[in-house]
């Protein structure tokens, strides 16, 4: 049985009836398990990753996330990286005419190409924004974003994760 994901709900159907939210975490936000960047982030997105393993969220990725991981450089960081998302994450396939736009509008709010499509994913399936990029989430409070974004430690917060 397949897991149904409603656009703009922000939360996943299961055949057993129990809603599940929806979580976008940014590939940079990934990449901070593999190297102790920002230790506190690191330990939010291992915690945010064990709930997931748990059931408590959804973890969706795009067609950006392969496309970002695809040109990492380190065969062993890509790997290890495409892993997390075949084993944890649900590759998202929503109106991808509506996520361009949506990406174009942000684009010509200041939001780099790869920014304005995650920001247009997560708000196409209605899914919690986290990103370890404090100028990205300073930019989505600046503009009608659709969806909460956050960094990693302040979904935990948010959420009540420990």
């Amino acid at each position: 049985m397949v897991d149904t994901v409603t656009p703009a709900s922000g939360v996943c159907e299961s055949p057993l009836s129990i809603t599940v939210p929806l979580i976008y975490l940014t590939a940079g936000s990934l990449f901070s398990v593999l190297f102790l960047l920002v230790r506190s982030e690191t330990d939010a997105v291992n915690m945010i990753l064990a709930k997931v393993k748990q059931g408590k969220y959804k973890l969706l990725f795009s067609s950006v996330h392969i496309k970002e991981i695809e040109a990492y450089d380190n065969i062993l960081e890509r790997v290890e990286l495409q892993t997390i998302l075949r084993k944890l994450g649900e590759q998202m396939n929503g109106n991808l005419s509506e996520t361009r736009l949506r990406a174009e509008e942000l684009v010509n709010l200041g939001f780099g190409i790869a920014d304005a499509a995650h920001v247009a994913f997560s708000e196409g399936a209605g899914a919690l924004f986290i990103s370890c990029d404090n100028r990205l989430i300073k930019k989505c409070s600046k503009h009608n974003i659709k969806v909460w974004c956050g960094n990693p430690v302040a979904f935990c917060e948010k959420e009540n994760l420990r």
